[in-house]
This record gives structure tokens, C-alpha cells and sequence, in this order.
């Protein structure tokens, strides 16, 4: 920061910040942790005097002494720290659930309205998810009830990597049919070629890809490339993996490294959530939303009703 004066600073705090969510802590902490560090560090700064008022003594001849003096009803000890948690305005762009630990983007005072049109494009975010062999539990993540188990001798690097690439493909699948177009026709290329292929509404899960990043038994970990996911989605998909591998599994660690372009290498780490480190990470972001307007404007396919398009088509060719 090239300035101490904190309403200069105040001013330039408009943008996307991303920080680094911990597991186990929900977003609406994250949010006040980061706010009440800023209002901390921006009191710390040189802040606003108290306004003046005139003061009117009258003398022993009749007449007054006029004085300019710090009014007492503005001092801080009277209204407060110049700058307060409810001076701030934050929105997560796409909120990561309790579990979930990983890249959080956040909305900071104008930068809210970024932030919304971030979570109504939707990006693309990719996950490592870990999972534990062998057991399974009520609600599949790790703090949770055991229900079964089960033996995870046979389970080999190959069969989980044949596994999820017959998941990938049907995803892939499913989006062209919901598309209504064949996958192997020309529409279908046209289709994929004018972006990444979105649901129309927010409410159906897609996964791009899917790999396995690691297997040391009973812990294994894959990479998830996914859209409109939720974390207890997450956790169910590695309980059903390890139904398919013949055994039990449960979600033990979600981790997010990655929503649309930015990645958990920019993101701030617990303690850096300070006031010097969220001016450079908001200029940071602010150059990343410039060089890459799609994340704001993005044009991509999305999963429309061709049924309905069709028969506007038609009519348009009729009244022509």
C-alpha cells in the first residue's frame, strides 16, 4: 500500500477475493473473519478527524469569541471506530459447503455484483476427492456412523480408471441427450465447439471429467471436473464408486483447487487474510476478470428445449 490513509484504501476494496476456505468452517465465518480483519487494519491507519463545530462564548463587553473545536459527539469514543463490519457488503460467488475446503470466491462491496454474475454463469470447478475403502457411513463423509464394511483386497489402479472413464462418458452422453442431438452427428460438434455445454438450470449435476490422481489402499483420490455439484453430491458419488468396485468406500476430504480460472496458487491462505494481502489479491483478481471476460460475459452452449427451437424455426420459414 503506497497510502495510511484509510478511506483512500476503503475505497479501492470493490472486487472478487479468493481465499482459501478451511474444512470445517462454513462460509458466513470465512466472510466475517475477513471483514473484521479489514476494519481492524483500516482503524489501525490514519482515519477520519472528528468534524468541527463553532464554539460561541460571550465576553464581559456583550460580544463573542467564535472557536473552532473537534465536536465531541463525533469522537470515536462516542460513535465508534470509524470503520465497522456493517460498512461492507460480501457475497460468495459459489458457496463451498462445510466439508468442502478449497478456492472460495468472495464479492467485496461492489464487487457483489461480479460476483453474481459469476455464479449465474456457472464455471467449471474442479475438485481432489479423497475417499476411504472399506467402510461405509450414514451420510458418507467421515464423521458419520459406520453401516458396513467390507473387504478392498480386489480393488487394482485399473478397475477404478476403467470405472470412472465409463462415468465420464455417460455424463458426456447425457448432456447431448438431453441436448436432443446425437453425440456422433454434426450438430453435436457444433454444439461442443461453441463452449462448455451447460445444464439450463442449476439444478442438475454434470461432470466433465473425472481421473484418478492417487490409490494407496484404502485411500484414494480422484479429480473431478464438475458443474452445478454440491459437496453431499460428491460424497454420494464415492459411496456409488465404491458399490461398483464390489466393496464400501465414504468421502473423507473435498478439496476445491480450481473455479473457472482462478486456482488455489492465488488463493489467500488463513493468515494472510489481512488488509495488505486483500488489496494485492483483489488487484490480482481484478487483472485475471480483464484478461478473461468470459468469466463475467460468458457465451457458451447451454441445454435448451430443441423441440421448442425447432418449432420456431418452422414458423419463421412459414411466415417467410
Amino acid at each position: 500500500m503506497i497510502t495510511s490513509d484509510s478511506g483512500a484504501i476503503f475505497r479501492t476494496l470493490n472486487g472478487i477475493l479468493n481465499v482459501y476456505k478451511p474444512s470445517g468452517v462454513s462460509v458466513k465465518r470465512v466472510m466475517n473473519a475477513i471483514v473484521t480483519n479489514i476494519c481492524k487494519d483500516l482503524n489501525r491507519l490514519d482515519v477520519r478527524e472528528p468534524r468541527s463545530r463553532l464554539l460561541f462564548e460571550q465576553t464581559n463587553n456583550n460580544t463573542y469569541n467564535v472557536q473552532v473545536i473537534p465536536d465531541p459527539a463525533d469522537h470515536i469514543k462516542v460513535v465508534g471506530e470509524r470503520h465497522q463490519i456493517a460498512d461492507f457488503r460480501c457475497q460468495p460467488a459459489v458457496a463451498l459447503g462445510h466439508h468442502t475446503s478449497g478456492v472460495l470466491l468472495l464479492g467485496l462491496n461492489s464487487g457483489t455484483r461480479d460476483a453474481f454474475k459469476i455464479r449465474m454463469n456457472r464455471p467449471v470447478r474442479v475438485y481432489r476427492v479423497t475417499g476411504r475403502l472399506g467402510k461405509a457411513t450414514e451420510t458418507h463423509f467421515a464423521n458419520s456412523r459406520i453401516i458396513a464394511r467390507s473387504s478392498y483386497d480386489h480393488v487394482s489402479r485399473g478397475r477404478i480408471s476403467g470405472l470412472l472413464s465409463s462415468i465420464q462418458a455417460s455424463h458426456q452422453r447425457k448432456m447431448f441427450e438431453l441436448c436432443g442431438v446425437d453425440i456422433q452427428s454434426e450438430t453435436a460438434y457444433n454444439l461442443a465447439t461453441m463452449g462448455t455445454i451447460r445444464p439450463a438450470t442449476s439444478d442438475l449435476p454434470v461432470i466433465y471429467g473425472i481421473t484418478l490422481v492417487e490409490l494407496a489402499r484404502p485411500n484414494f483420490t480422484v479429480e473431478i471436473h464438475a458443474l452445478n455439484e454440491k459437496e453431499d453430491y460428491l460424497a454420494t458419488l464415492i459411496h456409488e464408486i465404491g458399490l461398483d468396485l464390489r466393496t464400501v468406500a465414504h468421502c473423507t476430504a473435498i478439496r476445491c483447487i480450481r473455479c473457472g480460472y482462478f486456482s488455489s496458487e492465488g488463493s489467500l491462505l488463513r493468515g494472510n487474510w489481512t488488509l495488505p494481502y486483500v488489496v494485492d489479491n483483489i488487484q490480482a483478481n481484478t487483472k485475471i476478470i480483464q484478461d478473461h471476460p468470459s468469466i463475467i460475459h460468458q457465451k457458451s452452449s447451454a441445454l435448451v428445449n430443441t423441440e421448442s427451437s425447432n418449432q420456431t424455426e418452422e414458423s419463421i420459414k412459414e411466415g417467410s
